[in-house]
């Protein structure tokens, strides 16, 4: 059974290059067909964003929390500060495949609209991806400062504005020096720039309570007289402090947050990994095997290498160090070889189906599940006697486990009903 190609509609990348127009053209063509990895990658990589952490958490208690399910649920939630785990590198992944996008599409843009038009479409759905992620945390239903102006879209919208816009600016080698600087350079302002040696961590106030129950920057830096650099301890650290002093709005830690204004940076690189592998993929002299040798090979040695730095620089996704950036990088460029091994060179598609559904309309899926009360319309279908049952005959957490995978299967329906009907979200 073969698939048809699925539109990419997570986010809008159009992809492009340093080279002139009528260069940019000639590049195009020839280049292979859509890639059907890229684009069940994406859906893999949503499915656990939608569902992955109420799964895992089912899997907690799932037969007394022991054995083999136990390591799966604990690879299936963040670390709570230094080190990796697989959900670690979910959203990373994300970014990874938008530089991926950007190389399969934007020269397109490029070659029709020019560099100008080009970079004018970047920023407008750019913008447009911003207000959608503040619409997503609640748009203005709060007062100010409890409108939420970070997260998840508004990164990925910042993103892929500066990645998108060197990509179309800068010659290959640009691009490559450019991701290197990010990662030194944060390394460098988190090391050697000093900050007043306040220690901003807390309890859980800031996740539940209002920003208006956060301390002024005067009050909290009274009888502060010392600095210091190069601390990476939650609340202590560069940026933090950036976020506390400068980053507006309500922020999800009530001083600092997962998503703030410094740990961007490296996160643009982490977009413009993704742009290098979309070259491997569309290189017209290297075969597909080779291809993959270089994806698994690269990220590999991408992992090992920010694994080494991480001695010095804390592997830390939530202030996306620089070591984080390339064992996060390594990660994605490993599963992007794998999904193009097996989906595209091998042409094994049956089994990613779903997870076509899903990238198809990935930005579906993730506002449906912020919107939609999926966990309540489960329960109505396999919570109270059902759940109970299930728990009393067959084993302690199984009535957990299907409430959990029933709310992860409602908006996979959603977008494969989308799906069938060719119908595409698009921003």
């Amino acid at each position: 059974m073969s698939l048809p190609n699925a539109v990419p509609v997570s986010v809008p990348v159009f992809a492009g290059s340093g080279a002139s127009d009528a260069s940019v053209a000639k590049e195009t063509v020839g280049r292979p067909s859509r890639l059907i990895s890229v684009d069940a990658l994406r859906g893999f990589d949503m499915f656990w964003i939608i569902g992955g952490e109420q799964v895992a958490h089912a899997l907690e208690s799932f037969g007394g929390g022991e054995g083999p399910l136990s390591v799966l649920a604990t690879q299936l939630k963040h670390v709570e500060w230094a080190g990796f785990r697989f959900y670690d590198g979910i959203f990373p992944l994300f970014l990874f495949l938008i530089g991926v996008s950007i190389v399969l599409s934007l020269d397109r843009v490029v070659a029709t609209a020019g560099r100008r038009g080009a970079l004018g479409r970047i920023a407008r759905r750019s913008a447009l991806l911003f207000v959608v992620g503040v619409f997503y945390y609640g748009g203005v239903t709060r007062a100010w400062p409890d409108v939420q102006v970070s997260g998840v879209l508004p990164r990925i919208a910042v993103c892929y504005l500066v990645a998108a816009s060197l990509y179309v600016c800068l010659p290959r080698r640009g691009v490559v020096i450019a991701a290197v600087a990010l990662l030194v350079g944060y390394w460098g302002l988190l090391n050697f720039v000093p900050f007043p040696d306040v220690d901003l961590k807390h309890g859980t106030l800031g996740k539940k309570g209002s920003q208006t129950e956060a301390k002024a920057p005067e009050v909290l830096l009274e009888g502060v007289s010392g600095t210091v650099r190069g601390t990476f301890e939650e609340g202590r650290n560069l940026a933090h402090y950036v976020d506390f002093r400068w980053l507006p709005g309500r922020k999800r830690n009530l001083y600092y947050t997962n998503e703030g204004l410094l740990s961007t940076l490296p996160a643009v690189a982490t977009t413009l990994f993704g742009i290098l592998a979309g070259w491997v993929l569309t290189s017209g002299g290297w075969t597909e095997r080779r291809k993959v040798a270089v994806l698994v090979g690269a990220g590999a040695a991408a992992m090992a290498l920010g694994f080494v730095w991480g001695w010095e620089f804390p592997v830390i996704k939530r202030i996306w160090t620089s070591s984080f950036s390339l064992v996060a990088g390594g990660f994605a460029a490993m599963l992007l070889g794998v999904f193009y091994l097996v989906v595209d060179v091998w042409q094994w598609r049956r089994w990613c189906e779903p997870f076509l559904w899903i990238g198809s309309n990935a930005l579906v899926a993730y506002l449906a599940v912020n919107l939609v009360d999926f966990d309540a319309i489960a329960a109505r279908l396999v919570g109270g006697g059902v759940k109970e049952f299930l728990e009393v005959h067959f084993v302690k957490g199984a009535g957990g486990l299907l409430l959990a995978l029933m709310a992860l299967a409602l908006p996979v329906l959603l977008v494969r009903f989308l799906h069938e009907r060719k119908i595409f979200i698009r921003l």
